[in-house]
């Protein structure tokens, strides 16, 4: 059910951003979604087609006097980060997002939006729908698991594409014209823990450490935010004097994704719970006397656990996990020297920590704009998996888009975008994995350009997006396929 004062104007990309927050599409599932923009095109008229992968190009022909323009593609993916608090009851693969308005923002109830990148795909279908909009030959171009390592991109079948323009829909901040964005590397290793059997007299425990807004690995990772996993680790490496086995380790949830919340099981003295409580209460402290507003949240959740596992982590491997996770690193490891400083150059999130059963699991990811920069993060990275004896393999490894400055369709929509605001629209790049750098690889022939209405909160529950500036955007849209002629 639509909230009360949800927007209507623009009618069309609102209608068929609703029409998306009730269609399920975690990455991997978007068989429905593609199905409903598929039938959308049907209704229509209009070709399609659908590569092996699963990516969608809808064709659409060109409004009357600009059949000899060239042809544009419009860029978005389908899929979106499903992630949400522990007290929402919430099935991301069949339950419609319960949305709601709070003080000029459209959000979900305790859930991600996914107006990343459900916003930009209802303004390609809009374009379909509003007869108002004239434009030249079009693509649209759906890609498919973008939220996982930009999947669909990279297995796209370029030929199915003949556009030497590309609007890409998926940036978060109005009034900013984006022009380039990093690319990514990433890992997942396991080892085997050694295991024994816990001490007796002890009990099982879960320590739950939550209330972290978590966000975007890529344009978030230079705010500061705590990481659950580094914390969590950080807390049991710090208590040399309460005895303690591990019998379980749970923390973050995709490489994209920095981890919000993570939580461990183990065997404990019940004479030491106090002494454990207080340490809880010291460690929160002690994080909240440094850690951005943002994460002012953060609590512990302390529970005893009756159906726990009665092999812990041997000691030795306990302490090589403990020295893993803190010789791992974490956050944004260089500045753009030309830039202000929020824009990153490179980074690592630390995103997945997994103990369970005596198997240990991490996934770590990098990114970058500068490929050459990587080697020595790499190094280090792959020197303290296999100090640790990990076995590791890479999980992503994706092209960065290195800005254009020259590029005459990105001034073209700088020029429209400050027609609309009335200012100047800065020219950014974006320290995300846009799968514009994986499209030009394959064509290297398109002139490329982002853009989109602001949205904060990517990928964690905390995701909305700022009403007043979809119009703006829609408006930018509709303009720079109207000049494309």
């Amino acid at each position: 059910m639509k909230p009360s004062q949800y927007p209507t104007s623009p009618e069309h990309i609102w209608e068929h951003f609703y029409q998306l927050t009730q269609i399920p599409r975690p990455s991997g599932q978007e068989q429905q979604v593609r199905d409903h923009i598929i039938a959308l095109a049907d209704s229509k008229g209009l070709q399609h087609k659908v590569d092996a992968a699963g990516n969608l190009v809808v064709y659409v022909p060109a409004s009357q006097g600009y059949e000899n323009a060239p042809t544009v593609a419009i860029q978005n993916h389908l899929d979106m980060v499903t992630v949400k608090t522990g007290d929402k009851a919430h099935d991301f693969t069949t339950d419609p997002l319960q949305l709601e308005i709070v003080d000029g923002w459209l959000r979900a109830d305790r859930t991600t939006l996914g107006a990343d990148n459900g916003i930009g795909v209802a303004a390609a279908m809009a374009v379909i729908t509003d007869e108002t909009v004239v434009h030249p030959p079009l693509e649209l171009l759906f890609t498919i698991e973008e939220e996982t390592g930009l999947v669909g991109a990279s297995e796209l079948d370029a030929s199915m594409l003949s556009a030497t323009k590309m609007l890409n829909l998926d940036t978060e901040d109005w009034g900013e014209i984006y022009l380039g964005c990093a690319g990514g590397y990433g890992y997942d290793a396991t080892r085997p823990l050694a295991t024994e059997a816990a001490k007796a007299g002890t009990r099982a425990y879960r320590f739950h450490l939550k209330g972290l807004q978590g966000g975007h690995s890529g344009v978030q990772i230079h705010e500061q935010l705590g990481n659950a996993n580094k914390l969590l680790v950080e807390f049991l490496t710090s208590q040399t004097e309460l005895p303690y086995q591990i019998v379980s380790f749970r923390g973050g949830i995709a490489h994209n994704v920095i981890a919000r919340e993570a939580s461990t099981v183990v065997m404990i003295n019940d004479s030491d719970l106090d002494a454990w409580k207080n340490a809880m209460e010291d460690a929160k402290q002690r994080w909240l006397s440094y850690l951005p507003a943002a994460d002012n949240a953060i609590e512990w959740i302390l529970e005893s656990v009756d159906d726990a596992k009665s092999d812990v982590v041997s000691a030795q491997d306990t302490q090589a996990f403990l020295q893993l996770i803190s010789a791992l690193p974490h956050g944004a490891q260089s500045y753009n020297l030309n830039e202000p400083a929020d824009l990153v150059d490179l980074s690592c999130n630390l995103a997945v920590v997994n103990i369970k059963e005596g198997q240990l699991h991490i996934q770590t990811s990098l990114r970058f704009f500068n490929n050459q920069q990587t080697l020595g993060l790499k190094q280090q990275i792959e020197a303290i998996l296999n100090a640790f004896q990990l076995e590791s393999k890479c999980i992503l490894d994706y092209p960065g888009w290195n800005p254009n400055f020259d590029s005459p369709l990105v001034n073209q929509a700088k020029a429209l975008a400050e027609e609309i605001t009335g200012e100047e629209v800065a020219l950014k790049a974006i320290h995300a994995g846009l799968e514009c750098g994986i499209l030009l690889s394959k064509k290297p022939d398109m002139d490329v350009v982002s853009m989109g209405p602001t949205i904060r909160g990517a990928h964690s529950p905390t995701e909305r997006m700022e009403i007043s500036t979809v119009e703006p955007f829609w408006l930018l849209v509709k303009n720079m396929l109207k000049a494309l002629k």
